[in-house]
């Protein structure tokens, strides 16, 4: 099966050994000092999780190896083909996956999200749930400085569609804080390694897929905070970026991405 995976082409820099039955996937691209402030984060947490970074070609010298080896991070992965963070997150799952992981918990790499959560995501997978959704908007939740304009998409119609799609509610689908267990990624039907999934098709299309084969989903609460008087950190840039995820968001409501 693994032989029919389409991955981007992508290089690999392992600075330890394997020490978790599970991993915490970061995607990241020129996030800065963001990423290590929150590298410094999880390394001061020391969650029951190793850290890979699935970059997607930063050019900012943030994630230089010694200053990651530093922070405990297991493994740099370097996205040098095409496609954006779905592509970046095919790379990085399939890796993990190769390296035996039981589950994978993604958070974004830009500072916004409480990692204080991540031991949670991983007590979840254990309780033997297939897809852990965080939710700023649940009880216990944070939502701190969200943008009027991505709250109203995210709460009206982001969530709303993925959920009937789904057939099960959640409150929170533009949340990149999450989790899956390693069984429903390598379920055939679920099938995420193919270079149809190039931008943010991706994380919509597992919010979806994997609720509708039955698998256990779930939501917690995290915390999602937006700087106040800087601007937001996002790579969805203009009205153009924001109709075509409208677009990816539609597609995988209507099984346009499931396998064939």
């Amino acid at each position: 099966m693994r032989d029919t995976w389409q991955l981007p082409a992508f290089t690999e820099t392992v600075l330890g050994n394997r020490r978790h039955d599970h991993v915490l996937v970061i995607p990241v691209i020129n996030e800065g000092q963001r990423i290590r402030n929150q590298l410094a984060r999880i390394a001061a947490l020391g969650p029951p999780a190793d850290v890979v970074i699935a970059d997607g070609g930063s050019t900012d010298g943030s994630l230089d190896p010694g200053f990651l080896q530093q922070q405990g991070v297991r493994a740099l992965l370097v996205k040098t083909g095409p496609g954006r963070l779905s592509a970046q997150l095919r790379m990085a799952y399939a890796w993990c996956l190769d390296q035996g992981y039981a589950g994978i918990v993604t958070v974004d790499g830009n500072g916004k999200d409480g990692v204080e959560a991540i031991p949670a995501f991983v007590a979840k997978l254990l309780e033997g749930f297939d897809y852990v959704q965080g939710s700023r908007y649940l009880p216990g939740g944070v939502a701190e400085n969200t943008p009027l304009d991505r709250h109203i998409a995210g709460r009206f119609i982001h969530a709303p569609v993925l959920s009937l799609a789904a057939r099960q509610r959640f409150t929170d689908t533009t949340n990149g804080f999450r989790a899956y267990s390693a069984r429903a990624l390598l379920d055939p039907r679920v099938a995420p390694f193919r270079d149809v999934f190039e931008r943010y098709e991706l994380l919509f299309y597992l919010t979806v897929r994997i609720p509708q084969l039955s698998y256990a989903a779930t939501e917690i609460p995290v915390a999602r905070r937006y700087p106040g008087a800087e601007p937001t950190p996002t790579k969805i840039a203009g009205w153009r970026g924001r109709l075509a995820m409208l677009g990816e968001l539609m597609g995988t409501a209507f099984g346009r991405f499931h396998p064939r």
